[in-house]
Formats: C-alpha cells, sequence, structure tokens
C-alpha cells in the first residue's frame, strides 16, 4: 500500500472528513514519526509495532564488483519490530494463504527459515 492509497482508504472509511483533511492527517503522523525518529527517540503503537534507531559500528566492507576493501562508516538505521498482535495476524492469514494456494509444495527460498 503506497502513501496515496492509504489517503485514499482513510478518506473511503471516513466520509465525514474530506480527502485533504485525510492527507493533513496522515502528513502530520508521519511527519511526527520522522522528527521522534530522528531525535533517536521510540515510537510505539500498540498492537502494531514499535519503530526505533539502531546504530552499525563503522566497519570494512567490500566492492562486490571490484573486490576491493572499503571502509564503511558508522551510520545510524531505522529498525521496525512487529507488535505480537501484528505478528500473530499475519501469520493466521499467511497459514490460512499457504494451505489454500499451496504454498506446502512449494519449494524453501535461499535463505528461508522454514
Amino acid at each position: 500500500m503506497t502513501r496515496s492509497e492509504l489517503i485514499a482508504a482513510l478518506a473511503e472509511a471516513h466520509p465525514h472528513l474530506t480527502l485533504a483533511d485525510v492527507e493533513r492527517i496522515v502528513t502530520a503522523l508521519f511527519d511526527e514519526m520522522t522528527a521522534t525518529l530522528a531525535r533517536g527517540d521510540r515510537v510505539e503503537l500498540r498492537g502494531f509495532g514499535a519503530f526505533s534507531v539502531k546504530r552499525r559500528q563503522a566497519r570494512a566492507g567490500r566492492n562486490p564488483r571490484t573486490g576491493e576493501t572499503v571502509d564503511v562508516t558508522e551510520k545510524t538505521v531505522p529498525f521496525f519490530r512487529a507488535g505480537r498482535e501484528l505478528r500473530e495476524m499475519i501469520n493466521a492469514g499467511t497459514a490460512l494463504n499457504g494451505v489454500m494456494a499451496g504454498a506446502e509444495d512449494t519449494p524453501k527460498q535461499k535463505g528461508s527459515k522454514r
């Protein structure tokens, strides 16, 4: 779902709000979440998950094209951890969809932990 699809879905679900109002609400929400994360604080949405920032230490990397060793500087990256309710809903939906789509017979993908 894209941002514009989210705005359209919320506007449809709440006909008493105009599309412009919904867009302002979504923008304000995302702006506040972004500002909070930029300060290094955590954003927790009960039942959905938590957004936080993690520091990745400087390290020696490798250029995949040339094989040359390069220094990768320390960086801060956003991190999302799904809440229990969201995980349970997704797993329940995946289990049902997997059985219906015959996912039990599909081969494992590289790196899969199934």
